[in-house]
């Protein structure tokens, strides 16, 4: 058998498919790419990006999640220990300095002790103590619009408040957003092929270096947060560098912005297109929000999938994968399974039993999943209080180019009956809740302060 003849074999194994992520037509793609591959091949192959495996079938995820003896996200910064790309795919060219992977491109026991120094600020007792501030960003964003009868839901609303909470958590001033905002966002909607993609890059790096200041700043400077917590506490018995804080803070700052912005973003979209859901979850959001969140989590999914890169030889539900061979784990198309979630293309708040994927799986579980929870809650309850009218224009909406890993949205311009503000504006709000966060150390742990947050006078 010639070398063509075994590559034939092996292709005809892999189930063979068109899958390019970056294309311009995938998001309108894919609904029907999803159901094809449910129906043909749930793990599939792909030529493209170099090639790598396509998981898409909520079972196939699981079990393949299950195997973190075989499946690693680990990314070879230099390329002296096993060229492993990381989480991207294709993998971003990074040079420079700044190259440090987060734990999210770390196997145990570092991806072990980052957690565990993490936790403490990100548990749901911890959390709940932001939800008074939580609510006065929100208030005063909405505020700044509601008597004009229009805003941008992403660009006033859910770009700000996600962004200025992950500052807070962080350790790091609160106007700091307006630093990081703009490059957490585009760098997901911008394609590598886009000719502004370079553009997007250099700002990119500029939030980096910003970034590494912070870091060098809180070492020198030792205050309550996310940081201080790097700076203070070993992995694997060693004391971090300012580099490695440094991209952790990024994995963070990208995590905070741009998954609950683009939650949020979809959700209103679909509100506003479907009436009638929108009237019951207003007269029933005691009962119904929750369960309207995990459904829109499912059905919207904002972190579409991950990269991994298989560690040994294995066989996972009847497939052979080879050592060193690229997969992608597509947490949006697992959560369209149709033997798991009746009706998959159809937002359903009476689902029950509603186990998404929109967190990942296994041990790289999203762990601001809390947060991103009580801020999606928090906004949303707060649009349909005030603005319950909201009327979206489908042609004004400004979808993101590349949805190969963020779905979300650059604008979403929407109009209602004005209303009354009833404080005062995001500037001075933020100033005031900055002051909050530091007498009240809301940035702490949770075993050090608790009780929420208190925000009057």
């Amino acid at each position: 058998m010639t070398a063509d003849d075994v590559r034939n074999v092996e292709d005809l194994k892999k189930c063979p498919i068109d899958y390019e992520r970056h294309g311009p037509n995938f998001r309108d793609e894919f609904v029907e790419k999803t159901h094809e591959l449910h129906a043909k091949c749930p793990i599939a192959w792909s030529d493209s990006y170099d090639g790598h495996w396509v998981a898409s079938g909520i079972d196939e995820l699981f079990a393949i999640a299950r195997r973190s003896d075989a499946v690693t996200s680990f990314r070879d910064v230099d390329g002296t220990k096993n060229g492993y790309k990381g989480i991207s795919i294709p993998a971003y060219a990074q040079s420079g300095p700044y190259t440090a992977p987060s734990f999210l491109e770390l196997d145990p026991p570092e991806q072990t002790d980052f957690r565990t120094i993490l936790n403490p600020y990100l548990s749901p007792a911890a959390v709940a103590r932001w939800v008074p501030v939580i609510d006065e960003l929100v208030r005063a964003c909405i505020d700044d619009n509601i008597e004009s009868g229009s805003i941008d839901f992403v660009f006033d609303l859910a770009n700000v408040v996600p962004a200025v909470v992950t500052m807070g958590l962080l350790g790091l001033p609160l106007t700091d957003w307006v630093i990081h905002n703009e490059p957490a966002h585009a760098l997901m909607y911008t394609p590598p092929h886009s000719p502004d993609f370079g553009r997007v890059r250099q700002i990119f790096e500029e939030s980096k270096l910003a970034l590494m200041e912070s870091v060098k700043d809180v070492r020198a400077n030792p205050r309550p947060g996310l940081l201080d917590a790097l700076v203070r506490s070993t992995v694997v018995g060693k004391p971090l560098s300012d580099e490695q804080i440094r991209a952790t803070a990024a994995l963070l700052v990208g995590g905070g912005f741009d998954t609950t912005t683009a939650l949020t973003g979809q959700s209103i979209l679909w509100l506003s297109q479907h009436p009638a859901e929108r009237a019951r979850l207003i007269d029933e959001i005691d009962t119904l929000l929750d369960p309207a969140t995990e459904e829109f989590l499912r059905y919207v999914t904002p972190a579409q999938g991950d990269g991994r890169t298989f560690s040994q030889d294995v066989e996972i539900n009847g497939v052979e994968f080879k050592e060193g061979e690229r997969l992608w784990l597509s947490w949006a198309m697992a959560n369209r399974s149709p033997d798991v979630f009746p009706n998959p293309d159809e937002v359903d708040f009476d689902r029950r039993g509603n186990r998404h994927t929109a967190f990942g799986l296994g041990i790289h579980r999203c762990i601001g999943s809390n947060v991103a929870r009580v801020l999606f809650k928090r906004m949303l309850t707060a649009v349909l209080e005030r603005m319950p009218d909201f009327v979206v224009d489908p042609e004004t909406v400004v979808h993101y180019e590349s949805v190969a890993m963020i779905n979300g949205l650059v604008n979403l311009p929407a109009t209602f009956a004005p209303g009354k503000r009833i404080g005062p504006g995001l500037e001075e709000t933020i100033e005031r809740v900055q002051r909050i966060v530091i007498e009240q150390g809301l940035a702490e742990p949770v075993a050090s302060r608790r009780g929420a947050a208190s925000v009057g006078g």
